[in-house]
């Protein structure tokens, strides 16, 4: 990419996102498709424009977002997390209404792993006395 363009890296649940910051325009590129394409639902569309909604600056950066890992959820919250990041890095003035809005937390809740002997990470089979 050219030497004007940020990047960071967000994390959630299993995905991982590569956000690419530049001027423009307001497109937002998810693995190389419109947003409104690659997310099917709106929450998850509302989602990943958060950051830029609260600063803003929805027509001020062109976005490109590689991401990978997870579920359509998982990965919004990841592009969230990168978005914020690289705009923290663009201007460290905008930290604290980012970090008050809780968008440079990393959300580090996972699915707990599955247990030897449960039928699931909790659920355990059905006790019969008899």
């Amino acid at each position: 990419m050219e030497n004007n363009t940020i990047y960071a890296t967000g994390r959630r649940k299993t995905s991982t996102a590569r956000v690419y910051l530049s001027k423009g325009k307001g497109n937002i590129l998810v693995n190389d498709l419109p947003l409104e394409e690659y997310f099917g639902r709106e929450v998850a569309k509302i989602l990943v424009k958060q950051p830029l909604v609260l600063l803003n600056c929805m027509e001020k950066f062109d976005i490109k977002a590689k991401v990978s890992g997870g579920g359509s959820f998982g990965q919004a919250g990841a592009i969230r997390h990168g978005i914020a990041r690289a705009l923290e890095k663009y201007d460290s003035e905008n930290r604290p209404s980012l970090k008050s809005a809780g968008y440079l937390t990393r959300d580090s809740r996972k699915s707990e792993r599955k247990k030897i002997g449960l039928v699931k990470a909790r659920k355990s089979k059905q006790f019969s006395k008899r």
